[in-house]
């Protein structure tokens, strides 16, 4: 269970040129579905999975996870909390250029010190599940955009996070790698994975897995959550 209790997110705070990322925003998101946060751009969609995902802090409020308060750990602790419990796909997937496949999955990993044998193991297996084996000594500009899609997945998973966090995944994708790609979300809900989605794309929300579609407007929870 992750809850907000009135979580607010301020930028240049105090500022003329203030902006409220989020405001007074409290939410329950239950364990072991596929949420969507559905809005406009500017409607505050990355900054809350931002926030969810302890990669920034509240300016205000409260954030937990199973029950441990987040927002106000220590940095070295949330970030520890963030290394072992999320995985995150971002819209242009952020794959380092001049590293290989193989490379740009064992880099999140390396924080957390496995042992090589074992996490190049890791890596391999989720490469031959999603198809990738034959490109795991490829450089990752040399993939096409399907390939780059299922490389982020690997590299979201290679912890094997509870929580995976994806920010408009289908903004740079066609709708036959969109559908894709929510048929591997899917199939990692399947396996017991929460899932975050931020998207306005109707080819994501409209999807039958999707278990909840949170609506947001300024900042805030639209009056009529769908």
């Amino acid at each position: 269970m992750i809850r907000l209790e009135n979580v607010c997110k301020l930028y240049n705070q105090g500022q003329h040129n203030e902006v409220r990322a989020i405001w007074e925003l409290s939410l329950q998101l239950a364990p072991n579905q596929i949420t969507v946060f559905r809005g406009p751009s500017g409607s505050g969609k990355s900054t809350l999975l931002a926030l969810i995902g302890c990669l920034t802090r509240p300016t205000r409020g409260r954030i937990w996870l199973e029950g441990e308060l987040l927002s106000n750990l220590p940095e070295r602790f949330m970030t520890q909390v963030r290394r072992e419990t999320f995985g995150f796909i971002f819209q242009r997937f952020n794959l380092i250029r001049g590293m290989t496949v193989l490379e740009n999955l064992l880099v999140p990993a390396y924080p957390l010190a496995p042992p090589y044998s074992r996490l190049r193991a890791r890596a391999m297996e989720l490469l031959h599940q999603f198809r990738l084996a034959d490109r795991a000594h490829n450089k990752a500009e040399w993939l096409s955009g399907g390939e780059a899609q299922r490389t982020a997945i690997c590299r979201a998973l290679i912890n094997d996070p509870k929580i995976l966090i994806a920010d408009e995944p289908t903004a740079n994708l066609d709708r036959q790698l969109s559908r894709e790609f929510m048929g591997y979300l899917e199939g990692l809900q399947a396996e017991g994975k929460t899932v975050l989605i931020s998207s306005h794309d109707p080819l994501v929300f409209e999807r039958p897995g999707i278990a909840r579609i949170v609506a947001l407007c300024d900042g805030r929870l639209c009056l009529k959550e769908e």
